[in-house]
């Protein structure tokens, strides 16, 4: 994946934000989600120590993304 940022600049030209296409930052956004459904699913970072079978999980998934 190549990412084209455009960054935001200040009066004193230090980097204080960027700008990304849309199609990237989804790209971004469901990397994250597909990482922390995976870390969900191994249990990791879960203090109740409850994880998801797969099944489980790609039902979690699509609720996800119907909220989109």
């Amino acid at each position: 994946m190549k990412i084209n940022p455009n960054y935001i600049v200040d009066e004193h030209t230090h980097r204080i934000a960027v700008q990304l296409d849309i199609k990237t930052f989804e790209k971004i956004e469901e990397i994250f989600e597909n990482y922390a459904l995976y870390h969900l699913m191994q249990g990791e970072g879960n203090n109740d120590d409850e994880t998801l079978d797969l099944e489980s999980a790609k039902e979690y998934y699509k609720t996800l993304e119907k909220q989109k």
